[in-house]
């Protein structure tokens, strides 16, 4: 079974429910932590000092799963190491804390009798997600000058695989 799509569960409405502790897992609201996508965080070369900062930020409130993330970094990055090798970093800003739940329904003959609907629902953990604010970064590259159009062109498209609206700040 496929995933849901991303307007499912991208606004930022409900509480959010990330509470899990491998030290005491008696206070774990979360009992069995969904894995993570988005396994790398820093990319590029940080020995080098750059001349330019750009930030992607996003300009509404908006709650992103670790998979969008995970395919914006790949495209973005795929893009930078192809045109300008080693001549940037490519930092990842956000970490997905946020537990998603979905109260999974049975479809098909004689599926009523064995489902509740939705009294009493909570559902299950499913996929994380990171809560995103109005003005945070998700993303920061630094560069040279030279290179201000390549990082351009990686974000634009990064933006293809988000939801929400962004923008590139330059520091």
């Amino acid at each position: 079974m496929g995933l849901r799509p991303a307007k499912t569960c991208r606004n930022l409405g409900k509480a959010p429910w990330a509470r899990y502790s491998k030290k005491v897992p008696k206070k774990s609201f979360v009992k069995a932590m969904p894995h993570l996508s988005l396994l790398v965080y820093k990319m590029g070369d940080a020995t080098k000092t750059y001349e330019k900062t750009f930030d992607y930020v996003a300009q509404s409130a908006i709650q992103l799963r670790d998979n969008a993330l995970e395919s914006a970094r790949q495209a973005a990055n795929k893009y930078l190491e192809k045109v300008m090798p080693m001549n940037y970093l490519l930092t990842v800003r956000v970490y997905p804390h946020n537990v998603i739940r979905e109260n999974k329904m049975i479809a098909g003959a004689g599926a009523d009798r064995l489902q509740k609907g939705m009294r009493k629902s909570f559902g299950r953990a499913t996929d994380r997600a990171a809560r995103i604010f109005t003005g945070q970064p998700i993303f920061t590259v630094k560069c040279f000058s030279a290179n201000e159009a390549h990082i351009k062109e990686a974000f634009r498209r990064a933006k293809s695989k988000l939801s929400g609206e962004f923008k590139l700040v330059s520091r």
